[in-house]
């Protein structure tokens, strides 16, 4: 049975050994960044989009290049 559209989530899950199962915050930060952490920098690329705000699309390529090590940073923009 289908949860309805309005359900939303208050709590991260996170995945052991195929099941969904609720995890604190702290748990659920730390398992994504160490999914990112084994990503070599010419792997990742970030996009963004130019109905965002200048700081956002800022911080995304921050990111992109100083957390991720990768330039493969492009936007809508040049659109």
């Amino acid at each position: 049975m289908r949860a309805p559209r309005h359900v939303r989530l208050t709590t991260p899950l996170v995945r052991d050994g195929g099941v969904l199962r609720e995890a604190s915050w702290e748990e659920a930060l730390d398992r994504a960044a160490a999914g990112f952490r084994g990503v070599p920098g010419d792997a990742y690329g970030m996009f963004s989009c130019s109905k965002a705000t200048n700081e956002l699309n800022f911080m995304a390529q921050k990111f992109a290049r100083v957390v991720m090590g990768s330039n493969n940073v492009d936007s809508c923009n040049r659109t």
